[in-house]
């Protein structure tokens, strides 16, 4: 038996990695069996070799791992997506996930929606894994009541500063005209990532707002609203992501609040590791606890009245920031092609 051989795809082998990722895992995933999804996050540029690294062993596949680029650097962040490892190899698994960040140069390798008992081989790793902490902002109940959120007696909406205003960002040559904002926040993400990610994105409309203050730019916030129509009842805010230094945050609390009232929404909620609870209180953000009774649901399109807990890791903890459309996630449940 020759040794392990751990390396990057190469061009022309995407079929034989889908292949290899249906036979051994326990679904089949929309990101590998759509080609819409599948050419958006592995394979955007014609004739490259698809976004995978793969450990193999006499020329079989014994495991894959799909990864997402958070920026173009020659020391670029990553996400990691799809692993799948054959059947009685998750060992070699955890060897090509810890060997990644050296095959792609990457500064940061991290993972949006791990399951949860799978934290501890990370921790292995000496690695970060955790919940993924949720936050919210309620509006106002209906005529009908709350349709949606299960407040509590602590979900009262918090005081905000309307300092900052938002303004809409139309389109992606004018988020190239305005640059990237100073933020400390990893992973890195660049004008590329934006512009694909909130513009060029094949389902769902994101809306981008720029933060500024006398010309200058200091935060983009990126929302997606639900509409009544898709929830089947009333709409819901998503601040999907936010680009910039937290002290920022507090600072655009009254346009957020704005947000949630112009679009008649339930609740505006966030999910998101990295920025203190204490700064999102000051935006007029409460946070979410498992066993504090609340109930702000993930799923609406069809709603499932229920909490949704996520998972992440990330092998650099100092000034990671995730929010919840980062690497693969907050994308439309679609079947498979």
């Amino acid at each position: 038996m020759s040794d392990l051989v751990l390396r990057l795809a190469r061009p022309g082998e995407d079929a034989r990695i889908a292949d290899f990722i249906n036979q051994n895992f326990d679904m089949r995933l929309p990101l590998i069996n759509r080609a819409d999804f599948y050419q958006f996050y592995y394979a955007h540029t014609p004739g490259a070799a698809p976004q995978f690294a793969l450990a193999e062993q006499d020329g079989e596949i014994l495991c894959a791992a799909g990864y997402i680029l958070a920026n173009q650097s020659e020391t670029p962040d990553v996400w990691v997506s799809v692993w799948v490892a054959a059947k009685g190899h998750n060992g070699v698994g955890l060897e090509l996930m810890d060997a990644l960040s050296g095959l792609l140069n990457a500064r940061v390798v991290a993972c949006n929606n791990i399951r949860a008992n799978t934290c501890v081989l990370y921790h292995f790793l000496g690695w970060q894994a955790e919940r993924l902490p949720h936050y919210y902002r309620l509006g106002a109940p209906g005529a009908k009541g709350w349709q949606l959120a299960v407040p509590g007696p602590n979900s009262a909406p918090l005081p905000v500063q309307d300092d900052l205003p938002l303004t809409r960002v139309p389109d992606a040559a004018a988020l190239a005209a305005l640059g990237l904002p100073h933020s400390s926040h990893t992973p890195h993400k660049d004008l590329w990532y934006l512009q694909r990610r909130y513009f060029a994105y094949p389902h769902q409309r994101y809306d981008v707002w720029a933060v500024q203050e006398a010309s200058a730019l200091l935060a983009y916030a990126i929302t997606r609203t639900i509409t009544a129509a898709e929830t089947g009842c009333i709409p819901v805010v998503r601040l999907v992501d936010f680009i910039g230094d937290d002290a920022v945050l507090p600072r655009i609390g009254g346009a957020l609040d704005k947000l949630l009232h112009d679009a008649g929404a339930e609740y505006l909620d966030c999910y998101n590791a990295g920025i203190p609870a204490a700064v999102w209180a000051a935006a007029g953000l409460t946070e979410r606890c498992e066993d504090d009774g609340i109930i702000i649901p993930n799923y609406l399109t069809p709603p499932l009245r229920q909490n949704t807990e996520y998972y992440y890791f990330t092998n650099q903890p100092d000034g990671f920031v995730l929010f919840k459309a980062d690497g693969d996630q907050d994308r439309p449940n679609l079947p498979c092609d």
